[in-house]
């Protein structure tokens, strides 16, 4: 039997569904097309953002499945970067660095690069756990 990881949480997703309507929540379970949909819509008007409520559980399990647990929490990564991504906090938790200062030092690339980390951290943290876990 087969167990599953827990790599994100359920209480974390509740936490970014208040600011759901921004899509904060979708970016968290690795739905970046639908997070940046609710970015422009508001949550489809605040409808899709209330049905999202009941949905936060099934997103957390094929989040669970899908990305590769390990040392970089998840959790606290998408903390850093929903909460102080201008400032780089998110790369530097994840051992970049070099990444990490030069967002400190121009705003998170102008904020492109906090964009660009929405989109894409999940398969960053799930990369760096197994270049941890296998060398």
């Amino acid at each position: 039997m087969a167990t599953t990881q827990d790599t994100h949480s359920k209480f974390i997703g509740y936490l970014l569904w208040i600011f759901g309507f921004l899509g904060s929540h979708r970016f968290y379970y690795g739905k970046p097309i639908t997070g940046t949909i609710w970015f422009f819509t508001l949550g489809l008007l605040f409808i899709g953002w209330i049905i999202d409520l009941f949905l936060i559980p099934a997103m957390d399990r094929e989040a669970d499945i899908r990305f590769e647990a390990g040392e970089v929490s998840y959790n606290i990564s998408w903390i850093l970067l929903t909460f102080l991504g201008v400032f780089g906090l998110h790369r530097m938790y994840m051992g970049k660095w070099v990444t990490g200062i030069i967002y400190l030092l121009t705003g998170g690339l102008f904020l492109v690069g906090v964009l660009y980390d929405f989109w894409t951290l999940n398969s960053q943290i799930s990369e760096r756990n197994r270049e941890m876990r296998f060398g």
